[in-house]
Order: structure tokens, then sequence, then C-alpha cells
């Protein structure tokens, strides 16, 4: 007797063939390779031959004709219909069409053409912007492993505006002054105010190489000097006497608050 491939029920399979099925898709099948349920195979033909009846009727129906000519054919017959608009008077009709059409043709090479300059803005302004911390930061004793830290910061603060880096608020939009009040923000005075919020990104020994032009001393002075101008170490003694013996470390903490 023929082995059944397929039970709906666990209780029809006979109790000797019973280890040969498993369950499957809510039906015990006969558990063997390369055998198909004939529903799904039949299925699948049908289907076939469907798809391929689809095939051949429309290669029948498009036998002989050549799209390039349908497309000459289709430009000719919508010159023929422009020109006896024309003739009966709707020129109005007609240059709005064309209007309409050249627009829709401008709109995508001009959505093109931005995309790709956006594209290229963008790295323009990575790379200035990089390149500028990165001076400005080796000036300070950066650590070498916290280069893509620093960078990090200084995109979300920069901004490439005229083929020159410029600081802002966080809102993006609101310019930020740098120790002045006046001039938008430095690279080199952001630099100086990370090194007093961020100092685990730079060496303990920081700015003994610039010491000459004052940044390293102010780096380090950043470093070691409480915030008076922050809310939770404030205090207007200290405030008062770092304006007079340093006004650029004042001016950079109170910026850095």
């Amino acid at each position: 007797m023929p082995l059944k491939y397929k039970f709906v029920k666990r209780e029809e399979i006979p109790t000797e063939q019973s280890a040969l099925y498993v369950e499957r898709e809510g039906a015990f099948y006969l558990d063997v390779e390369g055998v198909t349920d004939k529903v799904k195979a039949d299925e699948l033909r049908t289907h076939n031959i469907e798809l391929r009846k689809q095939i051949e009727e429309r290669d029948a129906r498009f036998n002989g004709i050549d799209p390039d000519q349908v497309r000459q054919l289709a430009a000719e017959k919508e010159r023929l219909e422009e020109e006896q608009r024309l003739k009966d008077g709707k020129f109005q009709e007609v240059l709005a069409d064309k209007l309409k059409a050249q627009k829709v043709d401008a709109d995508k090479l001009l959505s093109s053409v931005t995309g790709e300059r956006d594209a290229y803005f963008a790295q323009l302004t990575a790379i200035q912007i990089d390149q500028g911390v990165l001076t400005a930061a080796t000036k300070r004793g950066l650590r070498p492993t916290a280069l893509p830290d620093i960078t990090a910061r200084a995109r979300q603060t920069f901004k490439l505006v005229k083929g020159v880096p410029q600081a802002f608020e966080a809102d993006g939009k609101t310019v930020r002054y740098g120790k002045d009040g006046i001039t938008p923000m430095t690279l080199e005075e952001w630099m100086d105010t990370q090194v007093s919020d961020a100092p685990h990104l730079f060496e303990a020994n920081a700015g003994g190489g610039a010491a000459s032009n004052g940044a390293g001393g102010a780096a380090a002075s950043a470093r070691t000097t409480k915030n008076p101008f922050r809310q939770e170490s404030w205090n207007l003694t200290e405030q008062m006497k770092l304006q007079k013996t340093d006004p650029g470390l004042a001016a950079r903490l109170k910026a850095s608050a």
C-alpha cells in the first residue's frame, strides 16, 4: 500500500507510519526529500501557464511595432495637434502647456543640481572645519585619540559661511560671539572653551609648546580654574579678579558658562 503524502489530522495517520510524518502548516506531511505537495505544484504550474499566456498575448499584440517609430509618431501627432490649436487661436493654451512642461524639466534638473551642490558643500564644510580644529587643538595638546570627539563637537557648533567656519548657538541660526561680544567666536576661542569644558580630551601638560603666545598658559589656567560664571560655581569676587588679572580667560570662561 503506497504511503499517503498528507494527512489533515494526526489521528488519520496509521500507527505504524506515525514516525514518517512531520507537522507543517497545520497538517502532517510525509518526511521525505524531493517531494512537492501536488496542490502547490498544480498551483505553480497553472500560474506559470497563465503568465506565459499573457506574455504571448502581449508579444502578439506588439509584434512588428518599432518603439522608436511609435515615439516619433507620438511626437508628430503632438506637433500637428499644437499647430491646429494655434490655427484655432489657442495660443495662450499652447504657451501655458509648453511652459508647464519646461518647468517640470527645470524642476527636475534643479533638484539634481541642488542635491549635488549640497553634498559637495557638506564635504567642503567638514574638511574646512576639521582642518581648523586639528590646528587649534594640536596647539593645546589634544590627545590623539580625542580627535574624532573634538571634530564632532566642532561640527555641531560651526558652519561654513563665505568659506570661513563660523560659530552658531544650539539653534543653528543665532551667531555665537567671541570674548569681545561683537565678532563671531573663532575656532581658537572655541577651542579654549573646550580645554575648560572637556579637559579629558587634552594632555595634562598641554600648552607648553605654545607658551610664547599665551595660548598654552591660558589653556592650562582654564583647566585648573573653576568657572565662576557657571551657576553651580557662581562667584562674583572671582569674576572680578579674573577680569582684572586675565580678561581673555575671563571672557572665555564666561562664554562657556
